[in-house]
Order: C-alpha cells, then sequence, then structure tokens
C-alpha cells in the first residue's frame, strides 16, 4: 500500500498519524515452518542485506506472518538515507559487516497473522494486533502513531528533523495499491526521479558531471533538470559504471534536453534528490542527490506535489 502525497493540514476524527521514515520499504514474511524471506517492492530478495532482520523475525514466538515496514538508518536520532546507501545491494556477509552500518526495521503494519489474512481490517486493527503479535527487539521497532495531528503536528515533526509524517485513516482496510486512505505530509521538498542520462566530468571530477533527471506525464519522460551534487568518489566510480551499462544513442526524454556532450540511458534507475522547490518552467532549484531507490520502480515515478508552504 501506497501513500499520496498530498497538502491536506487539517484532519477530522479517524486519521492516526506516524513518522514518515526516509529508507527503503521491505515486506517480510514467515511461514509456519519458520523460513523468513525480506523483499523490495520491486521484488528484490533482501535478506543477505539486512540478514540482523531476518534473523530477528526468525526468532519470534509468532510463527506466521507477513509484516510491512521500512528499513533505515538512524543518525543522531533522525533517519539517513545517504548513510543507508552504505548498506544498499551488499549481500556478502564480510561486506556488510564492515560497512559499519546499524539498520533499523520499522514495522507498521500487519498483512497476516497465523494463516489468516489480516488486510481487510482497519487500520487500527492491524496495528494493534501487529504490537501484540512480535517480540520488538532490535533492530525490530513497533512505528507509534498519534491519534491527532495536522498543522501543529507536523510543525513538530520538522523541527525534529523528521522527513514529515502519514496520514492513515484508522478504519480503512490494506489496499495493494495507491490510495488516498494513506497521506503523505513532507516537510521539505524532495522525491524520487527518473535517470535519463548524464554529462562527463569536468576538471578534476571522475565518473560524471551531472545526472538528467525526470518524471513521468502524460505517457512521456519530461526532463525536470540535472543535479550535480551530493556524490562522493565512491558513488561516482560505480553510479558511471552502472550507467554506462544502461547507455542508448536516443534520450529518453520526450523533449529537447540541451546539455552539451550528454550521454542519454534506458530510463531505469531512480534516484532520491533533495530540493528547494520546482521553478515555473518545471524544473528544479538546487538540487542535490541523496542516493539511488531500488525499491522504486521507474514507471511510477511522476511528479509529486509540493508541500504546501507554511
Amino acid at each position: 500500500m501506497l501513500a499520496q502525497p498530498s497538502d491536506v493540514r487539517s484532519f477530522g476524527e479517524g486519521w492516526i498519524f506516524e513518522r514518515k521514515l526516509d529508507g527503503i520499504r521491505m515486506l517480510a514474511s514467515r511461514d509456519a515452518a519458520g523460513h523468513v524471506e525480506l523483499w523490495s517492492r520491486t521484488g528484490q530478495r533482501l535478506n543477505a542485506t539486512y540478514p540482523e532482520a531476518a534473523g530477528a523475525l526468525a526468532g519470534q514466538a509468532c510463527r506466521d506472518f507477513v509484516v510491512d515496514g521500512e528499513v533505515v538508518a538512524l543518525h543522531r536520532g533522525r533517519t539517513d538515507f545517504a548513510l543507508l546507501q552504505q548498506r544498499s545491494g551488499l549481500t556478502n556477509p564480510a561486506a556488510v559487516r564492515a560497512s559499519g552500518v546499524t539498520v533499523t526495521y520499522y514495522l507498521f503494519d500487519l498483512l497476516r497473522l497465523g494463516g489468516v489474512d489480516t488486510t481487510g481490517l482497519p487500520q487500527r486493527t492491524r496495528k494493534a494486533l501487529l504490537r501484540d503479535a512480535l517480540d520488538f527487539t532490535a533492530p525490530l521497532r513497533f512505528t507509534p502513531h498519534r491519534n491527532h495531528g495536522g498543522q501543529e503536528l507536523l510543525d513538530q515533526a520538522c523541527g525534529w528533523g523528521w522527513e514529515g509524517l502519514i496520514a492513515k485513516r484508522a478504519s480503512a482496510p490494506y489496499a495493494h495499491r495507491r490510495s488516498p486512505n494513506w497521506l503523505k505530509l513532507k516537510c521539505a521538498a524532495g522525491q524520487e526521479l527518473v535517470v535519463g542520462g548524464f554529462t562527463e566530468p569536468a576538471g578534476s571530477r571522475i565518473g560524471f558531471g551531472a545526472l538528467l533527471l525526470g518524471y513521468h506525464e502524460g505517457g512521456r519522460l519530461r526532463y525536470a533538470g540535472k543535479v550535480g551534487t551530493g556524490y562522493d568518489t565512491r558513488t561516482l566510480r560505480e553510479l558511471r559504471g552502472r550507467l554506462d551499462a544502461l547507455e542508448e544513442a536516443r534520450s529518453p526524454f520526450g523533449e529537447p534536453v540541451r546539455e552539451g556532450g550528454a550521454h542519454w540511458v534506458r530510463p531505469e534507475l531512480v534516484a532520491q534528490v533533495a530540493f528547494t522547490e520546482w521553478t515555473r518552467d518545471g524544473r528544479l532549484r538546487h538540487p542535490r542527490y541523496l542516493g539511488l531507490r531500488e525499491d522504486k520502480p521507474a514507471a511510477e515515478v511522476t511528479r509529486e506535489k509540493t508541500p504546501r508552504r507554511r
């Protein structure tokens, strides 16, 4: 189930409010035989990448369940997507240990319990069952919520350095799609964008100069601008290798992109980008690269609403 971006800030009764987490969405299942599987939204098996989460779920007294949640890396109490990138894609146990990155798996929903499908139950009931079903020892955490919220609660969340809030209709079932029963209330501009090309590095820089980004609208890939900051040396090298493997002769964008010497790639990679705002001509202002999203299909990337200024 996915949340819709929203600028709604006034809510009546019947909603709960959770912290918006900036990490990797992950479903986890355990069958009656005790076998655990971790999956990303795109169907990638993540047991080897997050073995501590798999181990904690395997050790539960509750033997049969499916849960939904988000894997994050925390730095001084805040979720740090760039830090989490140091674990993303690692499958070798030695490499996972050497990364030095501790992850936390926040659980916020329950899809099956004891062989029974729970997706038709109300949101509040599913969370109550989840809280009672599992033992939340590290790296597992139950995602708490508040029963009242709106602009004041969002302001508090932003002041704490959170990404924002997720508002959920307490009586709603779990739907395997984007739903108005889950609303994304963001503190600052930022979203996922599709990588459609890149420029060559200049001067002493290695790898590439900037990523050329876009989003899907009206059946075509719209150009949103380029992002040239936020990369370390390792990212520049590794990402250039992935870009070279996707290179194509023609631009994937549905409009002219005036970047001299641009290289075009198949629009398969999804980048998480922070920025201050959208310009009037539909470009990103002051963008900064945060990392790749392996859990977001490129075909689903559209332009999100910018939160209303406070």
